[in-house]
């Protein structure tokens, strides 16, 4: 029985890995160059709703990036009220937020970048990873953004 214990403990992080990497390459376009979000963006509206502003989130979505340590930066849209809230999830299952929705994941793990920076480029990759996101994707995540337009 210790194996299937072992193995029981390990599901988490092992299907968490796979579930974060889907959601990471969902999120890239091939070709990348858009940048940030248009002005009538529903993800930049819900940014601006939880944040204040667009520059405030992303610059506490870069920050939350460029922690030190192995991880990802993850936002997630609150399934209650629409609000996205951005978090640091260590070893693919450490700090997920239960019931929340990923709308946004980044792999900051050094093999997401090892091979187009060095490990202490890692701000390099963020800009690049930030030039490379479909934000239609994004948007298809955002659940709230209909329950909160119908009348």
């Amino acid at each position: 029985m210790p194996g299937y214990s072992e193995l029981t403990r390990r599901l988490g992080f092992e299907f968490n890995g796979m579930v974060l990497h889907e959601y990471y390459f969902e999120n890239l376009q091939k070709g990348g160059g858009l940048g940030d979000p248009n002005n009538t963006s529903p993800f930049r509206k819900a940014a601006e709703s939880s944040f204040g502003s667009y520059d405030i989130w992303k610059a506490d979505f870069v920050g939350i990036g460029k922690m030190r340590g192995v991880g990802w930066a993850i936002c997630y849209e609150n399934p209650a009220n629409g609000r996205l809230s951005n978090h640091w999830i260590t070893l693919h299952e450490t700090g997920n937020v239960a019931g929340f929705n990923p709308v946004l994941v980044m792999d900051v793990w050094e093999h997401a970048y090892l091979l187009d920076y060095k490990p202490a480029e890692r701000p390099k990759y963020i800009e690049a990873f930030f030039s490379n996101i479909d934000w239609a994707r994004l948007e298809q995540r955002l659940k709230g953004q209909t329950s909160r337009h119908v009348a």
